[in-house]
């Protein structure tokens, strides 16, 4: 029994071989069929996937998500209402491990006057005067430098402008500047002067510890503002997390960033599957359609080997597996150059390369080997030809 099964098998994979080299030009538009659909399909499903990464960086850009302020019952009382400095150490600095940025801000409007020189003053202008300790505060108020100051002062706060208070101020990055409050004074250097497209372009940016002494309020502060990474739902939680730990200050989420972000991913994504699943039925139309003329002329070769008492099941099943080796072979390759495709797609659409990611590979060969087998169809009806009618030429 045991040698029958090794030449059973040995006569399957050298009838296979003999199925491959019969017809190359055949075999190679299958190949070129089934490994394109698993280009597109890789590519399409490694974008998706990055998709939702890229999204969330993009939305991260345009500064925080969530903010942390007195309650609204305090601020309709007590206009400049502050929150104690130390909820800052109350709630996580990761989401699902990802970092949060956080900034502290302390708003006051103070007397701001220009100094050109030394012996030349400048006129003293009303403006918010924003203290803020922050180690990511780029990432909670993106901007671009308009100006910036190489050598700065080594026992002079740093300080950094808006582009319209510095418009404003008539006053360069490098000089210095006078702000009052309170009968409290504190000079400080504008190491830069920065454009954010914002209400920030009209403020003045210094440590919250000099603002905090100028308001005469230590250990307060205006608000919190996060940049919670993850997707909605993901920030949902950590949003009710805070609110659990924190639940004498107002959580508030910024949700046209969240539920913007949502709706554009959800798109994106539909768009994206609903190519895939076009791509893949035009891959399995174009090998259903080559599959039929195997069917035509493969009917001898079924005639004959069901004659000498070969089983239609054993017969379909030496179609399917060349289709299934059809379908592997093509998905191998195509699914490899589909990923380094996405990779340029990923830097067309998004201006930065897409990161390869390995679960797609299986996926899309996968997908082409089951679109390979389910598109060898037509070879269903090789199960009706009767050896006889071949012989006699009627098939």
């Amino acid at each position: 029994m045991a040698d029958l099964r090794t030449i059973n098998r040995a006569m399957f994979w050298r009838i296979l071989h003999r199925l491959f080299s019969a017809n190359p030009g055949r075999l190679f538009v299958m190949l070129l069929a089934l490994g394109a659909g698993a280009a597109v399909t890789a590519a399409l499903l490694n974008l998706q996937i990055d998709a939702k990464r890229r999204l969330t960086t993009e939305f991260r850009a345009f500064g925080p998500n969530v903010l942390l302020a007195a309650p609204a019952r305090v601020l309709s009382v007590e206009l400049g209402a502050t929150i104690s400095e130390s909820v800052l150490l109350r709630f996580p600095y990761e989401n699902e491990g990802n970092r949060v940025g956080r900034a502290a801000f302390l708003y006051v409007i103070s007397d701001v006057t220009p100094v050109y020189t030394y012996e030349k003053l400048g006129k003293s202008i009303p403006l918010v005067v924003a203290g803020y300790r922050s180690d990511r505060l780029a990432d909670l108020a993106p901007s671009l430098t308009v100006e910036k100051v190489e050598a700065a002062e080594p026992n002079i706060s740093p300080c950094f402008l808006g582009e319209k208070a510095a418009a404003q101020l008539q006053i360069h990055a490098g000089n210095l500047l006078l702000i009052k409050n309170n009968n409290r004074s504190k000079w400080c250097q504008i190491h830069s002067i920065n454009s954010y497209g914002g209400p920030e372009d009209n403020q003045v940016f210094v440590a919250l510890e000099t603002v905090q002494r100028l308001a005469g309020t230590p250990g307060r502060i205006s608000l919190i503002q996060l940049s919670v990474p993850g997707a909605p739902h993901q920030i949902d939680r950590y949003i009710a997390d805070i609110q659990k730990r924190v639940p004498d200050v107002e959580v508030r989420p910024i949700r046209q960033f969240t539920e913007g972000e949502a709706k554009i991913y959800n798109r994106i994504s539909g768009l994206l599957t609903a190519t895939v699943g076009i791509v893949l039925l035009l891959t399995g139309l174009c090998v259903m359609a080559a599959m039929t003329n195997v069917a035509m002329e493969r009917k001898n070769d079924v005639g004959l080997m069901k004659a000498i008492g070969g089983s239609m099941r054993h017969v379909l099943r030496l179609f399917l597996a060349e289709a299934a080796l059809l379908g592997l072979s093509g998905g191998l390759i195509g699914a490899a150059a589909g990923i380094f495709l996405s990779i340029g797609l990923g830097k067309a659409v998004f201006g930065v390369a897409a990161r390869p990611r390995l679960i797609v590979y299986p996926v899309a060969v996968a997908l082409t080997v089951i679109v390979a087998i389910l598109s060898a169809f037509p070879l269903r009806r090789l199960a009706s030809i009767r050896p006889a009618s071949v012989f006699r030429g009627e098939a």
